[in-house]
């Protein structure tokens, strides 16, 4: 299936107000109703916004409107128009507490818990860190291109917790984004994985880009034809068996990076839905194990992996700095009850 944002569109003030995609259907794709097939395909899609967009003709197959229960055949050309809600780029501040490691008067480094999203976008445009961090700090600087993002550098998935640096000056932007870039910055990351690794540590290189299949994940290219250079180095803490704890050290930041590159090694993250962890992978048919990995899933209901370490120098005086945060407490439950799970039982 090829999908790409619709650019052919004469009123650009209209085609602000609206995503656009451009969808045609591969020869081998089976029958099924159009409002299902968008809301998997389409990223922040839901169904009741697919069905909306239906009832209001925003959605044409070959030209033609459609109705919800229409069956996609190979090779259909679909058009998709959603209507964008009108903001600006004004964050408003909230009062949310923040779990500060390290500040002075040109960083800080946050350790944001599980659940927060990083910065307002789709579908959260409040209570995320950035609400958080202008309510805190005034006058945060904005990368170009950044727009509404005020102090980011980086960012780190909604669900994954740990360590993120934050610019307060624009000459601390501008040095740290340049360490990003040349990929000087040191980050670890924490990762519980399906099954025993072979090897004791290893490094996955391979292109990462948004799945033709579905575009709300990210697939490896391992021939370079789609998406970007992406390089993860990984070494086993533990082998528990059935799961193993693992460090990951990034060379590139791409989008779900660990997650994609350790699906496409075959040991996709505990308890990550998006990626096939959120099944048992490994392990016996018994149903005591299956109660023990339920109970997991439910103690963390989120991809295992957590941004331990953050190193950089630092962007005025030199110095390197370091830092490090504990795993949370559904990690380090999750992993306490692996590791007596393999001992004991």
């Amino acid at each position: 299936m090829n999908q790409q944002p619709e650019e052919e569109f004469e009123d650009e003030e209209v085609a602000a107000l609206y995503e656009h995609y451009h969808i045609k259907v591969d020869k081998g794709q089976s029958p099924i109703r159009i409002d299902k097939f968008l809301t998997e395909k389409v990223a922040f899609a839901t169904r009741n916004k697919v069905q909306q967009a239906i009832d209001n003709s925003f959605v044409l197959v070959n030209g033609q409107s459609t109705k919800a229960n229409y069956k996609i055949k190979p090779l259909d050309e679909i058009r998709v128009m959603f209507p964008q809600e009108p903001r600006d780029t004004e964050v408003i501040p909230e009062n949310i507490p923040l779990d500060i490691v390290y500040e002075d008067t040109d960083l800080l480094v946050v350790n944001k818990p599980a659940g927060m999203v990083v910065h307002p976008a789709h579908g959260n445009w409040s209570g995320t860190l950035v609400n958080g961090l202008v309510y805190h700090f005034q006058q945060l600087p904005e990368m170009k291109g950044n727009v509404g993002r005020p102090g980011l550098v980086h960012r780190i998935d909604k669900d994954t917790s740990g360590l993120l640096v934050i610019a307060k000056k624009e000459e601390a932007m501008t040095h740290l984004a340049a360490q990003f870039y040349h990929h000087t910055i040191e980050r670890k990351y924490i990762a519980l994985v399906w099954g025993e690794m072979e090897e004791k540590s290893g490094t996955i290189t391979g292109h990462v880009g948004r799945s033709a299949k579905d575009r709300k994940i990210m697939d490896v290219f391992p021939d370079g034809s789609q998406g970007k250079h992406a390089v993860t180095h990984w070494e086993v803490i533990n082998n528990l068996r059935y799961v193993s704890l693992i460090s990951c050290q990034l060379e590139t930041g791409r989008t779900h990076q660990i997650r994609a590159h350790m699906k496409y090694l075959g040991h996709p993250l505990f308890s990550d839905a998006m990626y096939g962890g959120d099944k048992i992978r490994k392990g016996t048919q018994f149903s005591k194990y299956k109660s023990f990995v339920e109970n997991c899933f439910q103690i963390m209901p989120r991809q295992a992996l957590h941004a331990k370490s953050l190193g950089f120098k630092h962007p005025r005086t030199g110095e390197n700095m370091y830092f490090e945060a504990p795993l949370p407490e559904d990690f380090s439950a999750v992993l306490a009850k692996w590791e007596h799970y393999v001992q004991y039982e």
